[in-house]
């Protein structure tokens, strides 16, 4: 009893002599040996992917995030076949397929921003090469308003990058096509696709304005050959016709009671309106 109460403190100290590997949910942690005095070091193939492990005291635990990862690129001033240059950023979801190799081949270290080395050390600049040339086969304008244009130029860089992971042999695939977000041209080239759109919505108005007066005036000129073949047929003049008009606009108005007739010397009839009433 007394040996084992000796060896509790003893295994105590070994154990806190030692690496410890415990990976989170979604990760795996690799193991770098790196021998003190013998033996050779290296990496352990096989990783932790659960639970508790204990390492050498000389040994690296390195955790790798196998979830799958956002990688957002910007561009700006990208030239156009038009020979406008363009600002836009796409997006590409990535999934580490294989840590040990990661870590051995490419390494898993990240900046400060949490992006991961491999990214910017390896595959960055081949990625940015084939965005460029995307965009220079096609027009500013299409690349702007077309979302198809913004689609192509997405599915020629998703190959591009499944190419480049190919050929290098970096341990990750794409989840997905790349996603090109909004091409936004120069401040000057906005202003101008503004002022356009408003001469267009100022041509749209007065075609407008102007088959409404057309429609005005075809209903005056039909009015007016109406009331000229009334008058022709009933054989009025131009005075009975209108005094014609007004006894109907009178009896338009009073027939409500809203007018009152009130007798003249010579005999007529004038009526007088009453405004107070509705």
């Amino acid at each position: 009893m007394k040996k084992f109460a000796l060896l509790v403190p003893v295994i105590a100290l070994l154990l806190s002599a030692c690496s410890i590997a415990s990976p989170d949910a979604g990760h795996q942690v690799v193991w770098v040996k790196k021998p003190i005095l013998f033996g050779h070091g290296g990496i352990d193939s096989t990783p932790v992917t659960a639970g508790l492990e204990y390492g050498a005291i000389s040994s690296q635990a390195i955790d790798v995030d196998m979830l799958p990862q956002r990688i957002d690129m910007e561009f700006d001033d990208l030239m156009t076949k038009s020979g406008v240059p363009v600002d836009f950023h796409i997006v590409a979801t990535i999934e580490v397929t294989n840590s040990v190799k990661l870590v051995s081949k490419f390494g898993a270290d990240r900046n400060e921003k949490g992006d991961w080395g491999f990214w910017n050390r390896n595959m960055d600049q081949p990625i940015r090469t084939q965005v460029r040339d995307a965009v220079k086969k096609r027009e500013m304008q299409a690349m702007a308003i077309d979302q198809s244009a913004a689609d192509a130029v997405g599915e020629e860089i998703t190959k591009a990058m499944e190419a480049i992971i190919i050929s290098l042999g970096v341990p990750i695939k794409l989840k997905g096509p790349v996603n090109v977000g909004r091409v936004n041209p120069p401040d000057a080239i906005k202003h101008q696709r503004i002022a356009t759109a408003e001469q267009e919505q100022r041509k749209i108005t007065e075609i407008q304005r102007k088959l409404a007066e057309d429609q005005r005036k075809m209903a005056e000129e039909s009015r007016a050959a109406a009331d000229n073949a009334y008058n022709a047929k009933m054989q009025l003049s131009p005075q009975q016709y209108v005094q014609l008009k007004q006894i109907e606009m009178l009896q338009t108005v009073c027939a409500g009671g809203k007018c009152t007739f009130i007798m003249g010397s010579n005999g007529g009839v004038a009526p007088v309106l009453d405004i107070g009433k509705k």
